[in-house]
């Protein structure tokens, strides 16, 4: 939209006004249309500060976020709609009767937005399209699949059912990494108290010795004064850091798909991160797949769910290679996402025309992995932390107890 500044007369006094419009014609329309007195200019302006700030402060206090929203209220929402359709409740009345029941302020704002576009006479595939940020791009296909085919309400459960599993993937996935992040936060806790509470009793002493200090305590006492003086100074410069990282990586697509990318190098989080999306993505396309969706609308379902942006853009080349009229293991191949047996077994499933029964045992083979990795990850990071337990101890031996060797020595004790 485009800006437009109207200077007009209303009887001796002049004034003027900003008014968005899509041309010069529809802003001198508008203008008519408001009466507000005879128009003497028009003139194109950038975007008015005032509106900006109003558009801002509207969106800061809107309940609706540009995010995706909490998956437990929205599951339990569906369920609670599907079962009112299977029941031949009308879907207004479902709706408001989940608007009722649901405690989170996004989706009953979002619910009540959906219910008016409803009453209206706008279809709830229509009526929800809006929140594809909010709710993804699964749920707008899964409603506008219901709608299609007259089966809403088992639609709305298969949604229900793939975003449960998704979330409960997740869970997992918290559940095990829990011990060893507290071990790792705990860890840094001591080093840090040990640095600002010990060390400066052992440097007074050091310095009394007037004895050359080794260089493990001179590492010591550099972070000790580092964090007593520059602190604060840390902390703030890590989080503008964070801050700007954040930024870049929302708004530039080259700064995410590098850092994505990188991300699947990481040990086990570049594992984790592969199987989980993998699976994820051939799960959501195998059902989508079975339901009648088209196989390219069920792909763009399916890569829309994919969190990492360079695997993502990957994997949207399975579409290319279907509207390009080759067959669907040539762009699982060229992805190069998938393992060589993967394909293979794409491929058999395509010429043997049992590819949802193919999708079906590629889908139980990455959630095996996925679950092996998730049952082990605390064995796995074990020996780092072992490793970091060990340096911890290691530095803080050395640089206690070298220098008070060498004033024994010098005592001759």
């Amino acid at each position: 939209m485009r800006y437009f500044r109207i200077d007009y007369r209303n009887g001796k006094r002049r004034d003027s006004i900003v008014l968005e419009a899509s041309s010069k014609i529809d802003a001198i329309k508008l203008f008519q249309q408001r009466t507000l007195g005879v128009m003497l200019s028009v003139k194109e302006v950038s975007k008015p500060l005032s509106i900006v700030m109003e558009k801002w402060i509207e969106t800061f206090r809107s309940p609706v976020k540009n995010r995706r929203i909490a998956q437990e209220p929205y599951i339990a929402a569906l369920r609670q709609i599907a079962v009112m359709l299977d029941a031949g409740i009308p879907i207004n009345q479902a709706i408001e009767e989940a608007v009722r029941s649901t405690d989170d302020e996004m989706l009953r704002s979002i619910l009540k937005n959906v219910l008016a576009d409803v009453e209206s006479g706008i279809s709830l595939s229509e009526a929800v399209e809006p929140y594809g940020r909010q709710l993804g791009n699964l749920s707008l296909s899964m409603f506008h699949l219901g709608e299609q085919t007259g089966t809403l309400s088992e639609s709305i459960i298969k949604l229900a059912d793939i975003l449960e599993q998704i979330q409960e993937n997740r869970r997992q996935l918290i559940r095990a990494t829990r011990y060893p992040l507290f071990t790792i936060f705990a860890m840094l806790v001591a080093f840090t108290v040990v640095i600002l509470m010990v060390i400066p009793q052992f440097q007074e002493l050091f310095a009394e010795s007037g004895a050359e200090l080794p260089y493990p305590t001179q590492f010591l006492i550099w972070i000790e004064h580092a964090l007593v003086y520059y602190g604060p100074y840390i902390l703030v410069g890590a989080f503008l850091m964070a801050t700007g990282f954040s930024y870049l990586y929302k708004k530039y697509d080259r700064v995410r798909l590098k850092t994505d990318e990188w991300l699947l190098r990481v040990y086990i989080v570049g594992k984790v991160t592969h199987y989980a999306m993998i699976g994820r993505f051939v799960y959501i396309f195998n059902v989508l797949l079975h339901s009648g969706i088209p196989i390219t609308d069920a792909l763009d379902a399916a890569v829309g769910v994919v969190d990492n942006a360079y695997m993502r853009e990957r994997l949207s080349g399975v579409k290319r290679a279907i509207e390009e009229g080759r067959p669907l293991y040539s762009g699982f191949e060229e992805s190069n996402m998938f393992k060589n047996m993967i394909t293979q077994m794409i491929k058999a499933g395509e010429q043997g025309g049992a590819l949802t029964t193919m999708l079906e045992k590629v889908t139980r083979y990455y959630q095996n992995r996925y679950q092996y990795i998730v049952d082990n990850v605390a064995s796995m990071i074990e020996p780092i932390l072992i490793a970091a337990i060990a340096g911890f101890v290691l530095v803080l031996a050395l640089g206690i107890f070298l220098p008070m060797w060498s004033m024994a020595e010098a005592m001759g004790m």
